[in-house]
């Protein structure tokens, strides 16, 4: 016998708990932290050297690599992109 969905999907729990935006933030945050911080590694590049790349404090790049820290401005990503010798791509998807 298939089992079928009985009620609402996560997303949609997340919607009425007015926390849909904050999750999705949450989670892309953690995903770009990974990828500098694998890049770093390929790289073989410390902290210390990647915000001296970027002319910025390590400080302020231990907060850009703080998968929990969603505030993150597109100035900082494109720096340490920049830095890695890599591009942005963003994209706006269908809801």
């Amino acid at each position: 016998m298939a089992k079928k969905n009985i009620g609402s999907s996560f997303d949609d729990f997340l919607k009425e708990e007015a926390m849909l935006e904050e999750v999705t933030a949450v989670a892309m945050k953690r995903v770009i932290a990974w990828q500098i911080a694998q890049e770093m590694k390929v790289q073989q590049l410390t902290k210390t050297a990647l915000a001296k790349r970027m002319h910025t404090s390590r400080a302020a790049l231990n907060r850009l690599l703080d998968e929990n820290d969603s505030s993150l401005t597109l100035t900082t990503l494109a720096s340490a992109a920049a830095a890695l010798g890599k591009k942005v791509n963003l994209q706006l998807a269908p809801a």
